[in-house]
C-alpha cells in the first residue's frame, strides 16, 4: 500500500527565531506559523481563520532562518508531518508538527507580513530566497546559500524575474 506525506504552507512567522545547536553541532529551530483560510460562513460572510502551525527546521535552513526571518515574516515551507508522542503525568499525549524539509523566504528581510521583524535593511526587492535541508538527511545544501550569511553588508540582488521566468 502506497503512502505520500507531504505538506506545504504558506503563511507568517509568529514568533522570533531562536536556533539552537545539538551536540553534534547540528542546528535545529521551532517556529510557528500563522496560516490564513478565507471562506464564507452560513449567512454568506466572509470569515477568516488563522491555523497555527509548529514547524522544525535543521541543518542550515534552521541557520538561515535564524538569520534572515523574523515575527511577521512571510515564508512557504515544504515538508512532511510528523506525531509526536509521549507520557506526562500518567496522561498520554500526543502533537502533530510539521518537519520542514524546504524553506522559500518571500517579502523583504524585516517581516513581509505587516508585523516588523529583526529591522535593518538589505534583502529586499529581489526574488524570493530558497533553502533546503539536503533531503532528509540533515546534511548542508548541496549549492551554496543564495544570499550572503553576512549583516555588514546587504546581498547583491539579481533582477526581479520576467513573466517568462514564472511557471505559472
Amino acid at each position: 500500500m502506497a503512502s505520500f506525506n507531504r505538506v506545504v504552507l504558506l503563511g507568517n512567522i509568529t514568533r522570533d527565531i531562536e536556533v539552537k545547536y545539538l551536540q553534534s553541532g547540528m542546528a535545529v529551530t521551532e517556529i510557528g506559523l500563522a496560516v490564513n483560510d478565507r471562506r464564507k460562513n452560513q449567512q454568506g460572510e466572509w470569515v477568516e481563520e488563522t491555523t497555527f502551525v509548529d514547524i522544525t527546521l535543521w541543518g542550515r535552513t534552521a541557520e538561515v532562518a535564524g538569520e534572515y526571518l523574523g515575527k511577521g515574516s512571510q515564508v512557504l515551507i515544504e515538508g512532511r508531518l510528523k506525531l509526536d508522542q509521549w507520557e506526562s503525568d500518567g496522561q498520554k499525549r500526543s502533537k502533530l508538527r510539521v518537519v520542514g524539509e524546504r524553506m522559500q523566504m518571500l517579502g523583504s528581510k524585516g517581516g513581509g507580513g505587516g508585523g516588523g521583524g529583526r529591522g535593518g535593511s538589505g534583502g529586499g526587492g529581489g526574488p524570493p530566497q530558497n533553502y533546503d535541508d539536503g533531503g532528509g538527511d540533515f546534511s548542508e545544501p548541496s549549492g551554496p546559500p543564495a544570499r550572503s550569511a553576512s549583516r555588514s553588508a546587504p546581498p547583491n540582488a539579481p533582477p526581479p524575474p520576467t513573466q517568462d521566468d514564472i511557471p505559472f
